[in-house]
């Protein structure tokens, strides 16, 4: 036999105005410090604003004026490599990519901060031989144009090499601030937690 459940339902929660207005006015306290930003910020910025931009046009041709530009969408794809590339610089340098800590928390000191220095010169090294291989990519399809332009497609091959080389500036900068503190986020990821 079946029985049907209805969900409860969902409770409606009033928020009085003034609490509202004063959220906004301590929002309005908080400072925003640009120097946390590098030149990596602001290229990946750049890109991503300007891969906007190309599916704003693609939206508004196809369904505005119905007849689409088709390079449009290829340059938006083509912008989305520098984005994900020179963001995932972004990253190493802020130490924000995907890690498992966990095993850390269980090790002893000096064997925690050995893995944790062997896993940086592992993510230098992969940085570095990913940069070369997209180097060896964008030499070997230099000069064949993109399809519905003719413009060069090593170029947007060079951008990936250009994320890939400054992550592994990135990480050598990391780990030597991992050497120079005596410890990383995988070891200690609550000294690294923001502060307010």
């Amino acid at each position: 036999m079946n029985a049907i459940v209805e969900n409860p339902p969902m409770a409606h929660v009033e928020v009085a105005p003034e609490e509202l207005v004063r959220s906004f006015a301590e929002a309005d306290k908080h400072t925003t410090h640009l120097d946390q930003y590098s030149v990596e910020d602001w290229i990946c910025l750049g890109f991503f604003w300007l891969m906007a931009s190309f599916v704003f046009l693609q939206f508004f041709t196809r369904y505005v004026l119905n007849d689409s530009f088709a390079w449009t969408e290829e340059l938006a794809v083509y912008c989305l490599i520098p984005v994900v590339f020179i963001g995932s610089a972004m990253c190493v340098r802020r130490s924000r990519h995907i890690q498992v800590n966990l095993l850390y928390r269980y090790l002893p000191r000096p064997a925690g901060r050995a893995l944790s220095t062997a896993m940086d010169v592992v993510a230098t090294v992969f940085f570095s031989y990913a940069a070369w291989l997209v180097a060896r990519f964008a030499l070997a399809v230099d000069n064949e144009p993109m399809t519905t332009i003719q413009w060069n497609k090593s170029h947007v091959y060079w951008l990936a090499f250009a994320g890939f080389a400054l992550m592994a500036l990135r990480s050598i900068q990391v780990a030597l601030e991992n050497w120079r503190r005596g410890y990383s986020m995988l070891e200690r990821p609550e000294a690294f937690d923001p502060v307010d």
